[in-house]
């Protein structure tokens, strides 16, 4: 099972991209994986090549429509098929002993 954070958007567009990220949204929540929307990137869970497969889906999506884009990609891969999604804010959740923001 693998984690996944990345960004991805063009930088020939101007300021906002948020039309465009929404294309890329729209295509993750899609792909039926689990995932979680944040302020600075998307984080997917699944097996390596499902995921690696949406990602280069949203790549072909701004590919169509841009001539430069930006991506960051961070990868926690782990042998086992147990959902980490949660389970990583709940151990620090769990240690704290008390709520924390996420």
């Amino acid at each position: 099972m693998v984690l996944v954070e990345f960004a991805m958007f063009p930088t020939d567009k101007g300021e906002s991209v948020s039309a465009y990220v929404s294309q890329i949204i729209n295509s993750i929540d899609d792909s039926g994986l689990d995932y979680k929307l944040t302020p600075m990137g998307t984080i997917i869970e699944g097996d390596w090549d499902q995921v690696m497969s949406v990602i280069t889906g949203c790549f072909k999506i701004l590919e169509s429509q841009s001539s430069r884009i930006y991506s960051t990609i961070k990868v926690d891969y782990r042998k086992t098929d147990e959902s980490r999604m949660s389970s990583k804010t709940d151990k620090i959740k769990s240690i704290l002993q008390k709520n924390i923001k996420i």
